[in-house]
């Protein structure tokens, strides 16, 4: 309870004063703070201080609740304007003062039920990252209203924790979630065509809230773009998609060529935060594109010239000349293995080991065909996969030559010259690493013009000049550097936006693609990168205080945390009901605390649901006329 106070002019002394009365808050069914008064004191005769109203109001909140102060008060005043008030409200019944009764308070443990057991623990964490990032006021500025706001912040967020189609995401916030709780939507409205609409709306801003949260994230860690990541990767779609424009044949990075593709291209900084991102066809170059990168880069970054880090595939001639003249550096992996060229006597060799215990040599090169600054990275683990690799391949290659061998001294097997030649034709086009190594020879019988024998052998020096190239590779960079560990080092913070892919496509479901219009692809491939703002700003703040954890696991704590419902009846037949959170499990309580967030969004929501005011029937003029 808590006094309010108007100005009004009094009877009595025909002035201007306080007319005062006493009110208590509370939210009604919606979730909306609502007032309600208890008394209306009127104007005061003796002049209370505002101290002394907050005693006295807080002496009738524990008269009323039953408690006990272990200090008496000692000022006269209040004691007579509390004992006088409380008479006043028990006297005309403004309260219900059975309500903190022992016997309204006590519950038969065998009516005692649970219910409406809902997940809050994730949405929960990601609800304090929305508000950071204050992507309600990017929404706001460009026409979104309350209720599409509460829409967006529902969809957002259910895709972070609960990645799924349209469906799926509807039946997980009506049954399984407690997301429309936090963000005040109503749980009623939410169905799989509104959450449709809203993402297709959301796809309109994809600009404005890019930009948007690429400065306010660098606000949040207090971030300085000079090193970016550029890189493409493509998901493919269930369905045969023959009238897309988007969906095309290509390349897949998850070895689905049966499958349409679509290609996403990504720039991001060192913390894994989005500084550009577009949407391609399926059949998409990774050396395509990168003048419009550029030109987003501009508008992000500002003034600042990003060293931009590439991977080989989009390390062109043309490209890294495009990024030269537009003011930018680059660092690459060099496109093809360089030769003739020799050791820079004057730096030394530098030898690392690796997280994994493996060897890395580094030796600067110098070269004439090209100004750059050169690396030959000699990988111990790169060596191995390499080797492994190339076993398989022979191993393969070998297995095809025994094919064909066989079916050579197969009865009806495949024995004429042209057809040999041209099943040993597709194995070489099959396993072009590998073939270089073999000589194959063949025995005719020129009258039948027939195969009688085949034999093939491993020419060894040919396998011990492949053996000695193998884990070695270069970098290059357009930058002036003295010094090869930095090189390395920075060429391996690539790693951030592999992670980055890695997010998206599993922990929140970019692959497959099951819509049918290009528009509604682009917006699912939108929300996932709305999605991943806040997953990325979470584990990022985790990081700073050494907390490691994958996406998926931190989810999987965060779900441990519920909210629910708990009725019972007590001794006098009324059934209480009451909604609160669980406390959080003692690893969920570290991420909260790492994260600053309180430990629950609630402790108990109490609703009080009124009648409807009578409104005044609104005549029309016809009717107003007929009435005069």
């Amino acid at each position: 309870m808590y006094f309010k106070s108007i100005c009004r002019r009094n009877p009595d002394t025909q002035k201007l004063d306080g007319y005062y009365r006493i009110v208590e808050s509370y939210r009604n069914n919606t979730g909306r703070v609502c007032h309600r008064t208890i008394l209306n004191v009127g104007f005061l005769e003796d002049d209370l201080s505002a101290i002394q109203l907050n005693l006295i109001a807080r002496k009738l909140t524990d008269l009323f609740e039953q408690k006990t102060s272990i200090f008496p008060e000692s000022d006269s005043l209040v004691n007579k304007w509390v004992t006088e008030f409380w008479s006043r409200i028990v006297k005309g019944n403004r309260l219900d003062l059975t309500l903190y009764n022992k016997d309204s308070r006590m519950i038969d443990a065998d009516t005692i039920s649970h219910n409406n057991l809902r997940e809050i623990g994730a949405e929960w964490m990601c609800y304090n990252t929305w508000l950071q990032l204050d992507i309600d006021k990017v929404l706001l500025d460009n026409g979104f209203s309350e209720s599409d706001v509460q829409l967006a912040q529902t969809q957002i967020i259910s895709r972070a924790v609960y990645p799924g189609s349209e469906l799926a995401t509807s039946k997980w916030i009506k049954e399984n979630s407690a997301i429309t709780e936090l963000t005040g939507y109503d749980l009623a409205k939410i169905n799989k065509d509104r959450l449709y609409k809203s993402a297709l709306k959301l796809n309109t801003l994809q600009k404005e809230l890019e930009q948007h949260l690429s400065i306010r994230t660098n606000e949040l860690f207090d971030i300085q773009d000079k090193i970016v990541f550029y890189d493409l990767t493509n998901t493919y779609f269930e369905g045969e998609k023959r009238n897309s424009a988007m969906a095309k044949f290509g390349r897949s990075k998850e070895k689905r060529s049966d499958c349409r593709l679509v290609v996403l291209a990504l720039v991001v900084n060192i913390y894994g935060f989005i500084k550009h991102s577009s949407i391609h066809e399926g059949n998409f170059s990774d050396s395509q594109g990168l003048d419009k990168v550029i030109e987003s880069l501009d508008k992000t970054t500002g003034s600042i010239k990003p060293l931009i880090v590439l991977d080989a595939g989009i390390a062109t001639k043309q490209n890294l000349a495009l990024i030269r003249n537009k003011g930018y550096h680059y660092l690459c992996v060099s496109r093809t293995k360089l030769k003739n060229y020799k050791f820079d006597t004057n730096s030394l060799v530098t030898h690392l080991e690796t997280k994994s215990k493996k060897k890395v040599i580094l030796k600067k090169i110098l070269t004439e065909d090209n100004t750059d600054y050169c690396l030959e990275i000699n990988s111990q683990m790169k060596a191995l996969k390499e080797r492994g690799m190339l076993s398989q391949f022979e191993e393969r290659f070998e297995a095809e030559l025994e094919k064909i061998k066989t079916s050579i001294h197969k009865k009806g097997g495949v024995k004429l010259a042209d057809k040999v030649n041209q099943r040993i034709g597709r194995a070489k086009q099959k396993y072009p690493s590998a073939q270089g190594r073999y000589h194959i020879e063949l025995s005719y019988d020129i009258h039948n013009k027939i195969v009688v024998e085949m034999s093939w052998s491993l020419n060894a020096q040919k396998e011990k000049q492949a053996n000695q190239n193998l884990g070695i590779y270069f970098i290059r960079t357009s930058m002036d550097m003295n010094d090869e560990v930095m090189v390395w080092n920075v060429y391996n913070t690539i790693r951030e936006i592999e992670s980055t892919f890695r997010t998206l496509k599993t922990d929140l479901d970019l692959r497959p693609i099951y819509h049918k219009k290009d528009e509604s692809t682009i917006a699912h491939l939108n929300l996932g990168l709305l999605a991943y703002w806040l997953v990325n700003t979470i584990r990022c703040q985790l990081k700073t205080q050494g907390i490691n954890n994958c996406w998926t696991e931190i989810v999987r704590i965060g779900n441990t945390q519920k909210v629910i419902t708990t009725s019972g009846y007590n001794k006098a037949g009324e059934e209480i009901k009451v909604r609160k959170c669980s406390e959080p499990e003692q690893k969920f309580k570290t991420l909260l605390e790492a994260l600053n967030i309180k430990k629950r969004p609630f402790v108990k929501l109490k609703s009080v649901v009124h009648k409807p005011k009578l409104k005044k029937p609104q005549l029309s003029i016809r009717e107003l006329i007929s009435s005069a």
